[in-house]
């Protein structure tokens, strides 16, 4: 690992956060990727960061950039403490900042599918022209919407490190499908700790009046039956894999209030 030296970063975003955060240099590792539509061929760019940086495409000074790592580094933090607490070692994943598609241990991913968490390398990968999208197409506005997201997919990390993912992905194809399905569970899961992480933020002063409103407007935008309206369909809810907007918003907010893990028990849970 190339250590690059520690990048002072002083920046103030849209949403009024003032944050001053000493960021660990990172390592690239760029690459040219292959994909043409839904996991298949063509071409890309990749990198992959240990902890925040820029890329080919991605350039050091992108405040979008800077933001997604400072939000990944605190999340990291926050579960590392937070696993301590139940005598487990948490172990940082790695961020992948791409352009367009690039490959994974998942298989191939592209930039249309929107950022997501390949437990087969450990890595949260992102393509930071999603967030034009979810400010235009899904108007969750904010910086603390875009929070929201990347903190969802250090939520699915917590979860392969715990083992709970696996044995969601091993249980039968009937029992992961529908509205209450294990697939809708393991992601609204997700959602509660990326509430947790907003309640230890709230507890160290860097929210500002309207932050959690952003987060809770973005989990309504991407539920399963809002998209399936956008799209010009039916609610199907045996169709849904994430949950709908009224239960993403619902366990994020249980997160986020409740402030603990046993909270987000969303498996045992007889109504979601």
């Amino acid at each position: 690992m190339g250590l690059l030296g520690l990048l002072p970063l002083v920046t103030r975003f849209r949403g009024g956060w003032i944050i001053a955060v000493l960021v660990i240099g990172f390592m690239l590792v760029g690459g040219i990727g292959g994909l043409g539509g839904m996991f298949g061929g063509g071409d890309g760019t990749s990198t992959t960061t240990t902890r925040s940086g820029a890329a080919p495409g991605v350039r050091s000074d992108d405040k979008k950039a800077q933001f997604v790592a400072f939000v990944l580094d605190d999340a990291q933090a926050t579960w590392k403490q937070e696993l301590a607490k139940r005598s487990t070692t948490y172990k940082n994943a790695k961020l992948v900042m791409f352009t367009n598609a690039t490959s994974t241990s998942c298989g191939a991913g592209q930039a249309a599918a929107g950022p997501f968490y390949c437990p087969n390398d450990e890595r949260v990968y992102i393509d930071l022209s999603f967030y034009n999208d979810l400010e235009r197409r899904f108007k969750a506005t904010g910086d603390f919407a875009q929070a929201y997201v990347i903190a969802h997919e250090i939520g699915h990390h917590v979860q392969h490190q715990l083992g709970i993912s696996d044995k969601v992905h091993a249980a039968s194809a009937s029992k992961q499908k529908g509205e209450e399905g294990l697939s809708v569970r393991l992601e609204l899961q997700a959602d509660c700790f990326a509430g947790i992480w907003a309640h230890n933020a709230q507890k160290r002063d860097i929210l500002e009046v309207g932050d959690i409103d952003e987060a809770l407007n973005a989990a309504a935008a991407i539920g399963d039956d809002k998209m399936q309206k956008q799209a010009g369909g039916a609610v199907r809810p045996e169709s849904w894999t994430h949950g709908s907007s009224a239960q993403r918003s619902r366990w994020f907010k249980t997160g986020y209030e409740r402030g603990n893990m046993e909270a987000c028990d969303t498996f045992q849970a007889s109504s979601l």
